[in-house]
């Protein structure tokens, strides 16, 4: 279900207010309205934006350390280099947000919905994205930055036709993940870098008409994936559980 901030729900602020005040300590604009604001390189470590409509707010190079977007709307805002290391996003909406090089590890990102948005060279190691929707999410790296989700928990997340060719994805838990017709291949362009998920966890998740063409799969855990259909050339699978739980020689 797609969360709906009722306007007559949200207090319209300005930039301004909002830096001087939390200039003076306060700390909590929850259910705020700050669509469309315009605010780069600003300190708002641990600020509480929960419930706040931040659609298409330009919010990059902002240090959101610690911060708070619970149940927010942040739709076709651009938060690229943002710093959101530890923030809680749970249930926060970021369709077709620009994160590309945004820091998200130890990022709380449950159930939120990131379909469409361009995640390339986001760090998001040791992120929780568990049940969130990434339908469609570019997470490719970009020309100087890898995207890493090392370590993250997307357990039952929609990666449907996301494109993760090239992203770095090793001991990231993936049980029960949706990855039918995700990218996750090496593409041909050159020195492209294979998609790494070296002792991932995919328990049960649904790759069917991937394609993961040379990706990296040493001692992944394969065990009830669904491959159907699934474009495996040059997959490395050394010591990696296979769907019926054989071990790849």
């Amino acid at each position: 279900m797609t969360l709906e901030i009722a306007p007559e729900m949200t207090i319209k602020l300005t930039i301004e207010q909002i830096l001087s005040r939390y200039a003076a300590g306060e700390r909590s604009f929850r259910r705020s309205d700050l669509r469309e604001v315009d605010l780069h390189n600003a300190n708002l470590q641990g600020v509480n934006f929960n419930q706040t409509d931040l659609r298409q707010a330009r919010l990059g190079k902002t240090d959101f350390s610690h911060a708070s977007f619970r149940e927010a709307d942040l739709s076709e805002a651009i938060l690229w280099g943002t710093d959101l290391h530890e923030a809680d996003l749970y249930r926060a909406v970021l369709r077709e947000t620009d994160l590309s090089g945004a820091r998200l590890s130890y990022a709380k990102l449950e159930h939120s919905n990131l379909s469409r948005a361009i995640l390339g060279g986001a760090n998001l190691v040791h992120a929780r994205l568990l049940r969130a929707n990434l339908f469609e999410a570019d997470l490719r790296p970009t020309s100087d930055q890898v995207t890493d989700l090392g370590q993250a928990l997307l357990s039952q997340a929609d990666l449907c036709y996301a494109k993760l060719s090239g992203a770095m994805l090793y001991q990231t838990q993936l049980d029960g993940a949706r990855l039918c017709r995700a990218y996750l291949n090496r593409t041909l362009q050159q020195g492209m870098r294979p998609t790494d998920l070296s002792e991932a966890s995919l328990q049960g998740a649904d790759l069917s008409y991937a394609d993961l063409t040379g990706a990296i799969l040493h001692k992944a855990n394969l065990r009830n994936a669904d491959l159907t259909g699934a474009v495996l050339t040059d997959v490395e699978w050394q010591g990696a559980i296979m769907p019926d739980g054989t071990v790849h020689e």
